[in-house]
């Protein structure tokens, strides 16, 4: 079985499997790169995610690489791919217009990695929703981005978006949203998810195999029980929600790589998806959250709001 597809918008059909590439030009090389792409896009990968921070972690020597392999990638296999990147990162890219523009970060303060808790107190000066939405328009008007997303957003940066949009003319309506979402990390469900459904906005799950945590480990006894790979169970949970139009993973080697395709023949019983709801309900009694998501938490540090880039 190929990997599956879905039309995130008018003319836009991405596949529901969606490559990272926070890894290359840091621990993937040029040509560990290109083995990574070739393999994905011919399995029936044809979206791609990066960002003009990247690879990480993030220094200024390597700054951009990501988008500069992936740039090189296209033009020596002469693949169309869907294209999202603005300014600098179209350079690097060597493509001349993006398909889904996604904003990294929220500009303004947002409880983050883990965060749970709004603090009123640390609200900062950031750019107008207005302004960006604004920004994004021009872009849109001169045929450099053709749909826009949101990351890590909230319930209420979600509407604020569409709100502009709707009374401001010429702004374009956002058509995803990009949060984590994996069998550790249900938070969309809680507000976001009734968001997305009435407003016909997908989301990107991000992390879909994060793992962490005395839960992780009853979800591995699953995966055991009924013959799965914890990698298999992980994702195509995630690709059961009917909000979800594709689950975002990361991959160093091509092993690694093959693993997340073979998700696309696994079909989660019900009895299956029983199970992993029984674990869930356990971790929201007990109101832990997966250390990997508390990470930043602390530093107080404005976030950056580099847009994100989606091929």
């Amino acid at each position: 079985m190929g990997v599956p597809v879905f039309n995130l918008a008018p003319d836009l059909t991405v596949s529901r499997l969606c490559l990272g590439t926070m890894t290359f030009g840091e621990q993937n090389s040029l040509s560990q790169s290109f083995g990574l792409l070739s393999l994905a896009f011919h399995s029936g990968i044809n979206f791609f995610d990066s960002a003009e921070i990247y690879p990480v972690p993030q220094r200024a020597e390597t700054q951009g690489k990501s988008e500069e392999y992936i740039g090189r990638w296209i033009r020596e296999t002469k693949i169309p791919v869907i294209a999202l990147s603005w300014r600098q990162s179209l350079k690097r890219l060597r493509t001349n217009y993006i398909d889904l523009y996604q904003i990294h970060w929220p500009d303004r303060y947002v409880p983050m990695f883990g965060e749970t808790e709004y603090d009123p107190t640390r609200q900062f000066s950031s750019v107008f929703i207005e302004e960006q939405l604004d920004a994004l328009g021009r872009a849109v008007d001169a045929g450099k981005i053709r749909c826009i997303g949101l990351s890590n957003e909230t319930p209420y940066g979600v509407m604020k978006f569409l709100q502009i949009a709707e009374h401001i003319p010429g702004h374009p309506k956002i058509i995803s949203v990009q949060n984590s979402y994996n069998l550790l990390c249900r938070n969309f469900d809680s507000g976001m998810a009734e968001c997305c459904d009435h407003e016909r906005i997908s989301l990107l799950g991000l992390q879909p195999s994060s793992n962490g945590n005395t839960f992780w480990e009853e979800y591995l006894h699953i995966a055991e029980e009924y013959s799965l790979h914890p990698v298999s169970l992980a994702i195509a949970s995630v690709l059961r929600h009917p909000l979800v139009a594709s689950a975002v993973f990361g991959a160093t080697r091509s092993w690694q790589l093959q693993e997340v395709l073979n998700t696309c023949n696994v079909k989660l019983t019900s009895k299956v998806m029983a199970e992993i709801d029984k674990v869930h309900a356990r971790q929201k009694l007990d109101g832990l959250m997966p250390e990997q998501f508390r990470h930043g938490a602390e530093s107080g540090s404005k976030q950056d709001g580099a847009g994100r880039c989606w091929m």
